[in-house]
């Protein structure tokens, strides 16, 4: 498994993430299968949010009742989790992002956050709020890293303003056929090219530039919740074809050439799987490991759907 050092740290960190998302309606025992066969091929962090799950804290309380993590396995693992996605509204205000802390600390059964994400951007934000709610987070123990999610350069900013703390890390959406995030840098100055459009504001090389982890989530959507691209001959014929042929030559799954597509960008970028098969994670771990060359990569990136100008 492929580690990345979070800058300015000296946190190990895993390149593939279990999410866990779906594990709602799983069993005890179907929980302990997947995240031992995640620990087993050196994933290391375990992403949770206060919404998962249909109701508030759901999967981090199957997850807590589950694990029922001893102190020694609780040291090797780095659980985060997100803050701030209400019902039809956002809310980073310090009294909900205190509360919800609290809340999950509760159902994961554990007294320490090792990372802790800003959901969704709330455009009412007050900055100063949610210092004062990071300040007394870290100051007690409750929280050692802080980042965001979905967060363009500028609202990161904005934050940066009045909390103290760094922000290190930002899950964004990112896969081979949802790939604004490299796209547009790719066709920059292309007039009359959609892809030239901006819709992350120059997100890549801001966060390369400032030492902020990227985390890609739905590493296998096409779109947005519209299935995986994997096996869809309909579709993109052309992408799996490649996957299939790079498969072949690297001795692992489409699945994994998927994920070596991302982690193959210098940017070390974690990818969060949301999976419940142990399988599909093995897979994953696999792919992590390969280095696609760079005419390999930008083929992968053609075949779905993209332009090289």
């Amino acid at each position: 498994m492929k580690t990345y050092i979070l800058p300015h740290t000296e946190l190990a960190l895993s390149s593939v993430v279990l999410g866990l998302m779906r594990i709602a309606k799983m069993s005890n025992g179907e929980i302990q299968a997947l995240v031992g066969a995640a620990r087993e091929v050196g994933i290391t962090v375990f992403d949770h949010a206060d919404i998962y799950g249909g109701e508030r804290h759901l999967c981090e309380a199957r997850f807590g009742e589950a694990m029922q993590l001893k102190a020694a396995d609780r040291e090797q693992m780095v659980i985060q989790s997100k803050v701030g996605i209400r019902r039809g509204w956002f809310d980073f205000s310090k009294e909900h992002i205190l509360q919800t802390v609290d809340e999950s600390l509760a159902a994961l059964r554990t007294d320490y956050l090792d990372v802790l994400l800003l959901h969704r951007p709330d455009t009412l934000v007050e900055p100063e709020e949610v210092a004062e709610a990071f300040d007394r987070l870290y100051a007690s123990g409750k929280v050692r890293h802080f980042g965001v999610s979905n967060h363009t350069p500028g609202q990161i900013e904005l934050l940066k303003s009045a909390v103290r703390q760094r922000l290190s890390f930002n899950q964004v959406q990112l896969s081979v056929t949802h790939a604004n995030l490299f796209a547009q840098g790719i066709a920059a100055n292309m007039a009359g090219l959609d892809q030239s459009i901006s819709r992350d504001v120059g997100l890549l090389d801001y966060s390369r530039l400032n030492g902020v982890m990227l985390q890609a989530w739905s590493p296998f959507q096409k779109q947005f919740f519209d299935g995986v691209f994997l096996g869809d001959q309909e579709n993109y014929a052309e992408l799996n074809t490649v996957l299939d042929e790079l498969a072949a030559k690297y001795g692992v799954t489409p699945t994994g050439i998927a994920v070596a597509w991302i982690t193959r960008h210098p940017a070390n970028i974690q990818v969060v799987l949301g999976t419940t098969k142990p399988e599909r994670v093995r897979e994953s771990a696999a792919g992590s490991d390969v280095r696609l060359e760079r005419e390999e990569w930008y083929r992968l990136f053609r075949a779905a759907g993209h332009k090289v100008p």
